[in-house]
Parts: structure tokens; sequence; C-alpha cells
């Protein structure tokens, strides 16, 4: 079993900065992909920001970002430390939304799987 514990984020006014983090824990083999999705209310849950694991990279990864969040969203990911970041800049109010951590893990019993953190809220006023 795999646990995605997120921190950081709340209420921030908007053109503010807001943090988060993600850490794996479990019996992980690899991590193939982990990032970011979120969902505001009555929407779907959507990708925003998402890791994909490349060993030819110098950083070990590549990055994917929803086209709305480019230039204000910055991912990182310590593969070392099975966590990830989003640092979100220049909050704007559409931003609002329970941000979720997706993983794709493979354990070394089975896998790959896919798996969720229990989100956490992100508001963004004006």
């Amino acid at each position: 079993q795999v646990h995605l514990v997120e921190s950081g984020g709340g209420l921030v006014q908007a053109g503010g900065s807001l943090n988060l983090s993600c850490v794996a824990s479990g019996n992980i083999f690899k991590i193939n992909a982990m990032g970011w999705y979120r969902q505001a209310p009555g929407k779907h849950r959507e990708r925003v920001a998402m890791t994909i694991s490349d060993y030819s990279s110098h950083i070990g990864y590549s990055i994917n970002l929803q086209e709305s969040v480019k230039g204000r969203f910055t991912i990182t990911r310590d593969i070392a430390k099975n966590t990830v970041y989003l640092h979100m800049d220049q909050g704007k109010p559409e931003a609002t939304a329970v941000y979720y951590c997706n993983a794709e893990v493979v354990l070394n019993t089975h896998g790959p799987d896919d798996y969720w953190g229990e989100g956490t809220q992100d508001t963004v006023y004006s």
C-alpha cells in the first residue's frame, strides 16, 4: 500500500503565492509519475501539473503543465525523498479548488497502480 500525504496550501489573497508538498510512503519500488490534480466546486477533477520519470533527463523527470497555469505554477520533485512540490504564484480566484496529489507507483510486489492523496483546500480570494 502507498500513502500520499499532502501539506501546505490554505488561504491566500489574489496575487499571492501558495506552496504544496506531497510525500509518498510505502513499499515503493519506483514512482513512474507524480503530480497534482485539482477539483473546483461544480467542476470535474483536472490535471494541473505532473512530473514523469525520465532517467535520461538531468533532473530525472520531465514536466507537464496545464496550459492555463504555465508561467504561474512550478512543479518540482525530489526523487530520493518521494516528494513532489507545487508552487503557485500570482494567485487567481479561479485557482480555488481542492488540490490532490497523484502518483503512479510500482510496488515491490506489483504495479503500477494509481494512488491519491486526501486533498488540500486552496482558496484564492480577491
